[in-house]
């Protein structure tokens, strides 16, 4: 399977576990529940160089990229937004430079979310998305 496949069958993947919950209470419970399964960030990450703009709340991300696969680290100081962070490297990590930096994210419209967020919570989810991308489109130009 190639890094497009695999990110394809991540969302689809993501989809159908939402599909799940009827209410969206039920749904941002899954969310949260992500954001606790994110594997704890180093405290080294937590830099302005990695901080995301446009976020309400704190985010980090960064990235490295080793055997041509970028692998993401990421946290937040908020729940929702840990678990935000926790569903995008979930679909995103270990995926090629190439893939990362034309990924649309559809299955956030897929799943409601985008609708279903605060203005402030979308447009960070907006930036880290972006960021997300420009990580892609950065590795790429390093090959």
């Amino acid at each position: 399977m190639n890094s497009l496949e695999t990110l394809k069958a991540r969302e689809a993947e993501v989809v159908e576990e939402f599909d799940f919950f009827d209410e969206w209470m039920d749904r941002y419970e899954h969310i949260i529940a992500q954001g606790k399964s994110l594997a704890a960030a180093d405290a080294a990450i937590k830099t302005d160089d990695n901080l995301i703009r446009g976020c309400q709340s704190k985010v980090w991300i960064t990235a490295e990229k080793r055997d041509g696969l970028v692998y993401f680290a990421a946290d937040s100081d908020a729940i929702i937004t840990r678990g935000l962070v926790a569903l995008l490297l979930r679909v995103c990590n270990g995926l090629e430079p190439e893939v990362l930096a034309k990924a649309d994210f559809e299955f956030l419209s897929a799943i409601g979310l985008t609708e279903h967020l605060s203005p402030t919570r979308a447009n960070g989810l907006q930036s880290m998305m972006k960021q997300i991308r420009l990580y892609g489109v950065a590795f790429q130009a390093k090959n």
